[in-house]
């Protein structure tokens, strides 16, 4: 059985031959362990595609995810100078905006003299006119990751999505080939809220005025499920909602059931309209919200942190989930970071391979993100006690 197929099992809950294993690995580590530039893995979909072919190689996971939209195939035409500063890469843009790339992190986008990227103000946005906020460059850098030259980088309204936004996708699938499992990431409408008007200001805005922050969100809604099914139709085995920023202590269990629950299942729903499983990813304290989160419609819920990160014990969740989602994910990021033998690494790992194996549906993986410095001997451990201990 091959890992596509291993995958495709686990996510509808039939029984594989073993408990898949896939984790998400932060763009840092990337950057950290692939023999590419870290400016071209961030600003390029040949070399983010490269990274996250040679890294799923190393490890043999069965899936890849790939978390960053694609890039417009000539936007380093756009950089006016590459220069290195301490451990990071500074690039300069013919617009004379900056972007930082560390050596172990996400790129920093900024301004002309590194001044911070603007937002958008709540009290005086025109709710009627919400096709500008594409131009706000702190709302797209922070969506689509990539610095916004209208010449090149297109039109962002609810109607239009770029079919460059795929290339990343069609380019992994084309080097890892047809036998692994490749999935597509899509922001969840409320993250587009809370980079469009920075996180503290997107928080209050719901509190100060919920009737016009439903406003916001019904059209950013409509810009996600455009982006959602358009990357169900693409040649991925499954679409991952980012939904970072809807768990504990960001929203209240109430607040989730009235600014999360309704947007993310038209956008859930959108993405079923092409056949292909839809997950949903959130980080953090969760675990007083999973039905919530199974009303969105998701098929599949990813990370299930546990303290210090979040608040998910797999055993319990697995218990009042009861076989409704698949689930990926709940082994402990930061702890994996600290441990120092593989039998550290092979216990925890194990400990969630025998509670989730009986489901039929679990997927091993780290909660959130690997970290960035996570040392590559222990994310290779991962498959073979899998194939061992997870044998079905």
């Amino acid at each position: 059985m091959n890992s596509r197929e291993r995958m495709a099992l686990a996510m509808s809950h039939q029984k594989a031959d073993r408990v898949p294993v896939m984790c998400q690995l932060a763009i840092g580590h990337y950057f950290l362990n692939a023999d590419i530039e870290p400016y071209k893995i961030w600003n390029s979909s040949e070399g983010f595609s490269d990274a996250l072919v040679q890294i799923r190689n190393r490890y043999n996971f069965d899936g890849i995810l790939v978390n960053i939209w694609g890039m417009p195939e000539s936007l380093l035409d756009y950089i006016q100078t590459v220069e290195k500063e301490d451990e990071n890469t500074i690039i300069t843009w013919k617009n004379g905006e900056i972007t930082v790339v560390p050596s172990d992190d996400n790129a920093h986008h900024y301004n002309k003299n590194r001044e911070p990227l603007d937002r958008a103000d709540f009290e005086t946005i025109d709710v009627n006119n919400l096709d500008a906020i594409h131009d706000i460059n702190g709302y797209f850098w922070n969506i689509y990751h990539m610095p916004n030259f209208p010449k090149l980088t297109g039109n962002f309204t609810p109607g239009e999505t770029p079919d460059y936004l795929f290339n990343t996708v069609k380019m992994v699938r084309e080097k890892a080939g047809e036998d692994i499992s490749l999935h597509g990431e899509v922001n969840s409408p409320f993250t587009h809220y809370v980079e469009l008007l920075g996180y503290e200001e997107a928080l209050m805005s719901l509190l100060i005025d919920p009737e016009k922050a439903h406003k916001i969100m019904e059209y950013l809604t409509e810009v996600t499920v455009k982006h959602g099914y358009n990357m169900g139709k693409q040649d991925v085995d499954a679409v991952l909602i980012s939904s970072a920023f809807a768990g504990g202590p960001f929203l209240s269990r109430e607040m989730y059931k009235e600014f999360i629950v309704p947007y993310e299942k038209e956008l859930t729903d959108a993405v079923k309209k092409t056949g292909k499983p839809v997950y949903t990813h959130t980080c953090g304290s969760i675990g007083d919200r999973l039905d919530l989160m199974v009303e969105t419609g998701t098929m599949g819920i990813d990370t299930l942190d546990p303290p210090p990160l979040g608040n998910s014990d797999l055993k319990t969740a697995l218990k009042e989930l009861d076989g409704q989602v698949f689930v990926k994910g709940n082994m402990n990021a930061v702890e994996l970071l600290n441990y120092d033998t593989e039998e550290k690494v092979i216990e925890h790992a194990a400990g969630r391979i025998s509670l989730g194996k009986p489901t039929n549906a679990y997927i091993l993986s780290t909660a959130c993100s690997v970290a960035p410095r996570t040392e590559p001997w222990k994310l290779k451990l991962l498959v073979p006690l899998a194939e061992e201990a997870g044998k079905y």
